[in-house]
């Protein structure tokens, strides 16, 4: 049968093994048993409220609990939008201010952030309505009603203005998602996951939906040990976690800072990556440490449901050869688009348009910016076909893989000449003194500022370099970091380090 719901994982799942725990941070665990029956609370509790079609907000930790959460608002048939008790007030404020929530759930350990939210929204809180009486008949009709096209969570993400922009996401992209992730990753009901980001962004979909689906098991980080190499690989091997799919940054951390010689996460056999360009250096020395695990690396967008391609990385890479984003998953194409608006010639850069189920539904109350983003299929006049335009810059390789190249927005024009970013970065880390880079422009000064972790001076890596740029390409300084400054999602602070390039004489 057809499957329209992503509740529907659960539904199987839960039956098969109601005692298996589902997820867990190390300390509190929920099974799939108790999922299913404290999602079904909350969802009766919120249908008896009168919540229906709409968002609700989730200020939870990163907790077992928070997934019920999640699901209850989902059998309540509305949308869950999940915020964090850190994010700046005036980020929440806008959330607020897009969204206009009439409820949000919370849990005792953020009850003291209840000031930070507008007085409009119904608060309640999780241990209150977890264990509800469950109302079959209300659940029920909401059912009948739902479609797979129906939104199931709105994920915020930075927008170029200071305003977040929400990503709206519905069943059936998700579906496709998780069916097409687990196809080409190959998990099964064995895996066992340790998720590395926060919650309120998309990323963690990829443990979350095939856990669900498959019957495995998710613990979640805390996040305090992702600064401290050796207790984060004692946390993994204490509870034999077997695949990760983190961001470039937490694996460099690891490697960089000699973890996987002292004290390797010894159960790894699946080691998934993505979100930034992984150095080859580190990525190397993860390849070495793990003859044995396979290893995939993984690119989509938030506005694509997560990941839309992925490359296993089955050979051998030629010296300098970037990693490769392999190919889409089924059900999914990736156009190259030139400036001309048509398809480019192999061997030739264009941007990344993503057409399939996987493009969401677009921007939450802002249709200027969805239309920007989402738009006419630039290769079809026949009929509407809404497909998104990432931004990014990516070529076929001659062995017909595809390969990012560098976001449109990180093309500079520099001494009259167009540069891009990453390039200066990739020769930055091809130096063995040097951890990890980061290159900025400073536009009012019209400057290249390389920022790194390592043992170099600044005077080494411009000789260094020397050599592999074009003296057009040389950056103006070269500032050392004790560590590099990392978004919630772990990824580099590109827009943070913008802004410290600016204060720099």
């Amino acid at each position: 049968m057809y499957q329209t719901n992503i509740l529907e994982y659960l539904e199987n799942t839960a039956p098969k093994y109601p005692d298996k725990v589902a997820f867990s941070d190390g300390v509190d665990n929920i099974t799939f048993g108790d999922l299913q029956s404290r999602s079904r609370s909350v969802g009766s509790f919120l249908l008896s409220r009168g919540y229906r079609r709409e968002s609700v907000v989730v200020l939870m930790n990163k907790h077992p609990d928070t997934i019920a959460a999640f699901m209850g608002i989902i059998y309540a048939g509305c949308f869950y939008v999940c915020l964090d008790s850190e994010m700046p007030p005036r980020r929440i404020e806008m959330i607020f201010e897009s969204l206009k929530p009439r409820a949000v759930i919370y849990d005792k350990k953020n009850a003291r952030n209840l000031a930070k939210l507008p007085d409009s929204a119904e608060k309640y809180l999780y241990d209150d309505i977890c264990e509800t009486l469950i109302d079959q008949i209300a659940l029920g009709e909401v059912r009948a009603r739902q479609l797979d096209t129906d939104p199931i969570y709105v994920v915020f993400t930075s927008g170029s203005t200071g305003v977040p922009k929400g990503v709206a996401a519905a069943h059936r992209s998700v579906i496709d998602y998780t069916e097409t992730l687990c196809e080409a990753v190959q998990f099964d009901r064995d895996t066992v996951y340790a998720n590395q980001t926060p919650l309120y962004f998309d990323a963690p979909l990829k443990e979350i939906m095939p856990t669900l689906k498959l019957g495995a098991t998710t613990y979640f980080v805390p996040k305090q040990l992702f600064m401290f190499p050796t207790k984060l690989c004692d946390y993994l091997n204490e509870h034999r976690i077997n695949t990760v799919c983190w961001v470039v940054s937490a694996l460099v951390m690891i490697s960089s800072l000699g973890a996987l010689e002292s004290n390797p996460p010894k159960y790894l056999t699946k080691i998934c990556f993505g979100s930034e360009v992984f150095p080859i250096k580190e990525y190397k020395r993860w390849r070495e440490a793990f003859p044995e695990a396979t290893f995939f690396n993984l690119y989509g967008p938030t506005e694509a449901t997560g990941m839309s391609c992925y490359w296993r990385a089955d050979r051998e890479l030629a010296e300098g050869e970037p990693i490769p984003i392999g190919k889409p998953f089924r059900n999914t194409e990736i156009m190259l688009i030139g400036e001309d608006g048509r398809e480019v010639k192999t061997g030739e850069a264009g941007e990344i348009y993503i057409r399939g189920t996987c493009v969401t539904l677009g921007y939450y109350r802002n249709k200027e910016k969805t239309d920007e983003a989402f738009v006419q299929n630039p290769l079809c006049d026949a009929y509407p076909e809404i497909v998104y335009r990432t931004g990014d810059l990516a070529r076929y390789n001659e062995h017909g893989e595809l390969v990012f190249m560098t976001r449109k927005d990180s093309q500079i024009k520099h001494m009259g000449h167009r540069i891009e970013l990453g390039e200066i970065e990739a020769a930055a880390l091809s130096f063995d003194k040097i951890l990890q880079a980061c290159c900025v422009y400073n536009d009012e000064q019209k400057r290249i500022v390389l920022f790194y972790t390592g043992g170099a001076t600044e005077a080494e890596i411009i000789s260094y370099m020397r050599a592999l740029v074009p003296r057009y390409m040389l950056p103006a300084q070269a500032v050392c970091l004790e560590k590099m400054p990392l978004t919630a999602n772990g990824k580099l602070d590109r827009k943070g380090m913008k802004e410290k390039a600016k204060e720099l004489k």
